[in-house]
């Protein structure tokens, strides 16, 4: 069956940590590891609740304040110093525009409520024809109903849909449903195998 609709996750796809040391001058500021800051910032419970919408990502980064000891008024500091290091990649969201109006595209991310204003702010909401945003549809990757959610707004069938992640659970759980899936490794990789299945 014929691709008609590619759709990509954003973090650690599209916008990557690239500089590590943002992060590291963070977690050793606070007294914690690299990998233990980024569990109470991704892995946490107040995370899981803002990705799913039962809290704003404002109040996630207030939870985060608190973890960490810190006043409450720098939340917004941890928040810049926590991405400083990461870039959003151009050449990708270049790429992305250029399958269109070929294809239809799309981003199914488990995100904050911040993603779309910050990808409006960014400028590159435009790349694609639908964004499906954990924290606006209630339910997250690897979940079924994130998938059918994506598909049914671009009105597509799962075999007519590839995918791009960069954790295996998600790229597994598209393929639960009848979708193509790509485990992004490496930005050539990805393209590379994307390309293939859009011959």
């Amino acid at each position: 069956m014929t691709i008609k609709a590619v759709y990509f996750d954003l973090g650690g796809v599209i916008v990557r940590t690239e500089f590590q040391s943002p992060r590291e001058r963070l977690a050793d500021r606070v007294g914690l590891t690299y990998e233990d800051l980024e569990r109470i910032v991704f892995e946490s419970k107040s995370s899981q609740d803002a990705s799913i919408g039962k809290i704003s990502e404002d109040d996630h980064w207030k939870n985060v304040a608190r973890t960490l000891h810190l006043p409450l008024k720098e939340k917004d500091t941890i928040h810049k110093e926590f991405f400083d290091g990461d870039i959003i990649d151009l050449g990708l969201l270049a790429y992305i525009r250029a399958l269109r109006p070929r294809y239809k595209t799309g981003l199914i991310s488990n995100a904050w409520d911040g993603l779309r204003p910050y990808m409006e702010r960014e400028k590159f909401a435009d790349a694609f024809d639908h964004l499906t945003i954990s924290a606006e549809v209630g339910v997250m990757k690897p979940d079924a109903a994130i998938f059918q959610h994506a598909l049914d707004q671009l009105g597509v069938k799962p075999k007519e849909a590839v995918f791009v992640d960069d954790f295996a659970e998600n790229v597994a759980g598209c393929e639960a449903v009848g979708m193509h899936g790509i485990h992004f490794l490496s930005i050539e990789q990805a393209l590379k195998d994307l390309k293939k299945l859009l011959k």
